[in-house]
């Protein structure tokens, strides 16, 4: 089990930047693949971005590619969403989740989340 706390999130304007952070307890915080998911007002839970546990490998949905960069430092227990380029569709609360070992791309796929920061940007 790990506890996440999500932080940076705020009012940006389009085509503006934000660095989200997603702090983490535990100690094997390597091992936990940790996922970006975002939930605009009336509409579900999506996925945004997610790294392995060692960093090696990231994932994008077509929404985040090229202005997104998902990052971690695993001696800090710390994973990084930056958002660059923001557009006023990338308004939402920005949840991160870890999952033990494996990618997953669903929200299913995760037991462990954070409370969430809200992203705003305006046009």
């Amino acid at each position: 089990q790990v506890q996440l706390v999500e932080s940076g999130g705020g009012l940006a304007q389009a085509g503006g930047s934000l660095r989200l952070s997603c702090a983490a307890s535990g100690r094997t915080f390597s091992s936990y693949a940790v996922a970006w998911f975002r939930q605009a007002p009336g509409k579900e839970r999506e996925f945004v971005a997610v790294i392995s546990g060692g960093g090696g490998t990231t994932s994008y949905a077509d929404s985040a590619k090229g202005r997104f960069t998902l990052s971690r430092d695993n001696a800090k227990s710390t994973v990084y969403l930056q958002l660059n380029s923001l557009k006023p569709e990338d308004t939402a609360v920005y949840y991160c989740a870890a999952r033990f070992w494996t990618i997953g791309y669903k929200t299913a796929d995760y037991a462990n989340w954070g409370q969430g920061t809200q992203v705003t940007v305006s046009s």
